[in-house]
């Protein structure tokens, strides 16, 4: 059972917002990036999860803090404006993980849904400064630190690392019904894999990939969505072993051999020194193919990456590399034009020593959840001259930019708003948008 919230006393807006304010205000003119000892940010956000509207509608009110002179506040920051923080204590959970985003076809009402250690959020952001919490899904068995969700045909699919945690099934129209806080329930549990550490979904062929599960030796696990609430597998490949996420898409690029196959690109590490992008043809369920793969120097532990939109190039983060070599921030980018014969085209090396996680690409334009530097923006345009320009960012852990497993997690930058929403391990969701 969720813990109950004790209800608080009900400030006004502009009473929480000068509060809120205050704070931030005193602690960023007392200090730096580098000199962040007198934050005391159990109290900011104790201000802020309890000067809530904590009646049996929880919404979170925030006035937006513009980005000014390189802070909102104590966060740095370039062409990003904070447009709400809900601190990861009003979620009653312990830490966040990855999160994901729904928008209703209909009345485009814009939701996140928000990865925690116990269970899933649900947030509805269509107003970002007047955030409601609809509620939580929690975790099918135990809790655990990994957690991921995506999205298809309105339904969340939902995997753990939790023990026997197996798929869950939650259809998205459930939040459209109620404003009012409450548990809910999944409405279909998948349980042939038991754990897993991640999921993708290829939404042009309603099939979703189970990775990182004991099932085909951690190698990608097929589950036909066509039909949401009745998943059913479908095979496996296990010629490769762990694959620790993946990307898949319906193939549209420059390579004739294998255009409009349905291809799954796969960051492929054995935690030693096998680090690799690995690409699989799946179109054929019953028999998936090795087309190909490739490796790169300085490999730590390949982590997750994503094709641009012209199916031309992928980028490659690798989680590891900052800690085992001491490098910079680093993104691999691989040559698709011959598939079957990839090339690397370049290294990228960001500005700070902050671990990579999770990035994606919309448009020209690549978001990388980098930890404690929290979400970079990156130019891609200009790829194909080996070029890449940061030219925004916001920091939620302004203490350091070391290489450490703190701040972002992951951020969803696909709102037709423009809001991006940051899930923070320890302090929860952060909503912010370009200038």
């Amino acid at each position: 059972m969720i813990k109950s919230v004790k209800v608080r006393y009900i400030f006004s807006k502009i009473e929480i917002n000068l509060i809120i304010n205050f704070i931030l205000l005193f602690t960023f003119t007392q200090c730096s990036k580098n000199d962040l000892s007198t934050v005391n940010f159990e109290e900011i956000e104790t201000v802020q999860e309890e000067n809530q509207n904590n009646s049996e509608k929880k919404i979170f009110n925030f006035d937006k803090i513009e980005c000014n002179n390189g802070f909102a506040n104590i966060f740095p920051c370039k062409e990003y404006d904070l447009l709400n923080w809900i601190p990861l204590s009003f979620f009653d959970s312990e830490s966040a993980n990855d999160n994901w985003g729904w928008t209703d076809s209909k009345s485009k009402r814009e939701f996140v849904l928000q990865g925690l250690n116990d269970g899933l959020a649900f947030l509805d952001i269509t107003d970002p400064q007047k955030v409601i919490y609809l509620g939580k899904l929690l975790s099918a068995t135990d809790p655990s630190d990994w957690r991921d969700v995506k999205i298809y045909d309105d339904h969340a699919f939902i995997v753990s690392e939790a023990s026997n945690h197996g798929l869950q099934v939650f259809d998205l129209n459930n939040l459209l019904e109620s404003d009012e806080f409450k548990t809910f329930n999944e409405d279909y549990i998948a349980n042939d894999f038991g754990s897993a550490h991640n999921i993708a979904i290829n939404t042009s062929s309603g099939f979703a990939y189970i990775l990182g599960s004991a099932l085909y030796k951690g190698g990608p696990v097929f589950y036909d969505i066509s039909f949401p609430e009745q998943p059913i597998l479908r095979g496996g490949f296990s010629d490769t072993s762990y694959i620790h996420d993946a990307q898949i898409i319906t193939y549209k690029g420059e390579d004739q051999n294998y255009f409009e196959k349905e291809i799954l690109f796969g960051s492929n590490s054995d935690g030693g020194e096998t680090n690799q992008l690995i690409i699989l043809d799946v179109t054929e369920k019953k028999s998936p193919k090795l087309i190909s793969t490739i490796s790169y120097t300085y490999g730590g532990y390949s982590h997750q990456g994503w094709i641009d939109e012209n199916h031309r190039y992928f980028y490659l983060g690798d989680e590891l590399d900052e800690l085992r070599y001491g490098n910079k921030t680093r993104i691999i980018i691989f040559d698709l034009k011959d598939i079957k014969n990839p090339k690397i085209h370049f290294v990228y090396e960001g500005k700070t020593d902050a671990i990579d996680h999770n990035l994606y690409i919309k448009s020209n334009k690549l978001y990388l959840s980098n930890y404690t530097a929290g979400l970079r923006e990156l130019d891609i345009k200009n790829i194909e001259n080996q070029e890449i320009i940061e030219e925004a960012f916001f920091d939620t852990h302004p203490e350091s930019d070391d290489a450490s497993f703190e701040g972002v997690w992951n951020s969803y930058p696909f709102f037709e708003s423009g809001v991006i929403a940051l899930s923070d391990i320890k302090r929860g969701l952060f909503l912010i948008k370009r200038k």
